[in-house]
Formats: structure tokens, C-alpha cells, sequence
């Protein structure tokens, strides 16, 4: 809190702010960032295990065999979700398992596996994209202006 809001507060307040952040459990940060990173760097690691798969034994070059292995990482972390695997990993990990792709895709599958008692179309077609809505729909729209502009410098 900025010294500015706490001259704001009364004693009261400024004393109950001084009893909370007593109790405040620490936070491992070094461990935590270790832990991402590990696990980050281990998704990408098969990632890219999967893209040389994708390369040595089905023909894909270095540029096609990007979407196989995206897809396969959804897949993989889809089926984790529902299995409940995912959510666990994801706690442990933090950060990294969100940031990779499997992260988006854990979004996904998760408010879409908890709405489904509320049907198909309204529960899980509905409320799939609650969280994940918002990135994809920045991302079709950054994709739109980058081709504009590319068509803008071509022409």
C-alpha cells in the first residue's frame, strides 16, 4: 500500500493493516520461480520433441509441423483436464503451466467440464469461453490490423 493511502486510514485501520501483514503467510518466490520455470521449460521441451516427431517421421518442415504439435499440446493437456491430472500440475507449477499453450487450453476445457450441467449449447458452449474470450478475441483482432498494415506497406 503507497504511504499516501495509509496517511488516509485511521489508526484503527492503519493497525489492523499492520496485524493482517503480520499473519500474511510468505510467499516461496525463488521456489516458485524455479518451479515454473522447470515445468514451463519441460511442456516446451516436448513441444518441441513433438515438432521433431512431427519432422523425422511424417515429412512436415520445420514451418508446417508447428500445427500438428499445437494441436497434439491441446489434445494432451484437454484430456489432462478432464482427467483431473492438469489442475494439479497447475498447482503445483503456477506460472508455468499457464503460460504455454496448454495453459490456454486448460482454461478452456476447465469452465467448460464446470458448466456442463447446464447443457450443451447454454452450459458448455456458453461459458467455455468466459475466461478464454477475451484472448481470443484480441488475438483475431491484433491478427486483423498486423494484415492491414502488412497489406498497407505491400501495396
Amino acid at each position: 500500500m503507497s504511504s499516501q493511502k495509509k496517511k488516509n486510514l485511521t489508526a484503527t485501520q492503519q493497525k489492523y493493516q499492520a496485524f493482517a501483514k503480520a499473519r500474511e503467510p510468505q510467499r516461496p518466490v525463488f521456489l516458485n520461480s524455479i518451479r515454473a520455470f522447470f515445468v514451463g521449460g519441460t511442456i516446451c521441451v516436448f513441444g518441441q520433441g513433438l515438432q521433431w516427431m512431427y519432422m523425422t517421421y511424417f515429412n512436415f518442415d520445420e514451418v508446417t509441423a508447428g500445427n500438428p504439435t499445437v494441436a497434439t499440446l491441446i489434445i494432451i493437456s484437454v484430456l489432462l483436464t478432464g482427467f483431473g491430472m492438469y489442475d494439479h500440475l497447475a498447482q503445483w507449477a503456477g506460472a508455468g503451466s499457464a503460460v504455454p499453450v496448454t495453459g490456454f487450453a486448460n482454461s478452456v476445457a476447465s469452465a467448460a467440464i464446470e458448466h456442463r450441467s447446464e447443457g450443451y449449447v447454454l452450459g458448455v458452449g456458453g461459458n467455455m469461453f468466459k475466461l478464454a474470450g477475451s484472448v481470443i478475441a484480441y488475438g483475431v483482432f491484433s491478427a486483423f490490423v498486423v494484415a492491414l498494415i502488412k497489406i498497407i506497406v505491400k501495396g
